[in-house]
């Protein structure tokens, strides 16, 4: 059975692929920081929590018996940092927005289990999946929520992708009920970056039950395409989430040889829709005056590209000497 370290150290591998692995980036630190400290103050035999989480709602890992539990969690102890009294105060009003957060997104906590280890019973009693109480925000408390995995079969990638879909409740904690988005002018140039980051979304804007669908899979998609064109070449040469010129964001983006390669990834159920959704702005983002120009533009999604659809592709190439192509996303 895989040692704690030996556990951490593995996401912090991974984590690259994934959205919680630009996470100290977001906490203004350089980016590439390590998710955990292997052997650091935020990390002991049977549990870690992020590099810097010690007064943050912290993304947490430990031993449950032959369990690992992942979530995030607050915790109110002791350290050579921080006196107990001093984190019941720094968390307190964070704890009040974890509450506002989790009130207005119930959803977030499908398949979680919340419990709390509270000092002064020497228990870990089950708490209402929801608001944490206010009795519980005292010195020495451990306030957890998250699920479990078997350690001897762990899916690490089910953990990383648990971590993706809890960081704008980290945002919206740590980021004074901001909706979690960083308070920054949008780019007027393209820039270059690499690394996987799925689109940020309004925490508490409401959204139809059908657009929130659209979301979560065009994000799956970018993953997925993600990691296969990271696989082809090199961590190094893809990003997603691409500032473009005049504030747009490009799906993603592969460097080749000191050129680009545009991505735009659409959800419809055909590759004519596809195509119709995306074309305009691929071609914003290529050649508006002022762009980065890209050499090849590809629209992606899952749909099989028909013969209709090919000879489109085609005629738009050769009439109009576009470098456009479609590539099929296939989960």
């Amino acid at each position: 059975m895989p040692s704690l370290d030996q556990i951490a150290d593995e996401l912090n591998r991974r984590a690259g692929d994934h959205p919680i692995g630009a996470l100290q980036e977001l906490r203004g630190h350089r980016p590439g920081v390590d998710l955990f400290r292997i052997n650091g103050k935020t990390m002991a035999t049977d549990w870690a929590c992020h590099w810097g989480g010690r007064k943050e709602l912290q993304f947490n890992i430990g031993f449950e018996g032959s369990y690992l539990r992942y979530g995030v969690a607050f915790s109110f102890g002791e350290s050579r940092e921080y006196k107990a009294s001093e984190l019941v105060e720094i968390l307190r009003p964070k704890v009040a927005r974890f509450n506002n957060f989790i009130t207005h997104n119930p959803k977030l906590l499908s398949g979680m289990d919340m419990w709390a280890y509270v000092s002064s019973e020497d228990d870990h009693p089950s708490v209402p999946l929801g608001r944490i109480p206010a009795r519980l925000i005292a010195e020495h408390n451990f306030i957890f929520m998250g699920k479990y995995e078997p350690i001897r079969s762990l899916r690490y990638e089910r953990v990383l992708d648990q971590f993706d879909d809890l960081l704008p409740l980290y945002r919206y904690v740590e980021k004074n009920g901001k909706n979690g988005a960083e308070s920054q002018a949008l780019e007027k140039n393209f820039a270059f970056r690499t690394g996987c980051r799925t689109k940020k979304k309004s925490a508490i804007v409401r959204r139809s039950r059908d657009q929130i669908q659209r979301d979560l899979r065009h994000n799956e998609l970018q993953k997925t395409l993600y990691r296969r064109l990271a696989r082809k070449f090199g961590k190094d040469n893809v990003g997603t989430e691409i500032s473009g010129k005049n504030g747009t964001s490009i799906d993603l983006v592969v460097q080749r040889n000191g050129v680009y390669w545009f991505y735009e990834i659409k959800t419809a159920d055909s590759a004519r829709a596809c195509i119709r959704e995306a074309l305009g702005q691929i071609l914003e983002y290529a050649f508006w005056p002022g762009a980065q120009e890209a050499a090849r533009l590809v629209v992606a999604g899952e749909c099989e590209l028909d013969d209709d659809a090919k000879a489109y592709l085609r005629c738009l190439r050769k009439r109009f000497s576009l470098p456009i192509d479609f590539e099929r996303i296939d989960r």
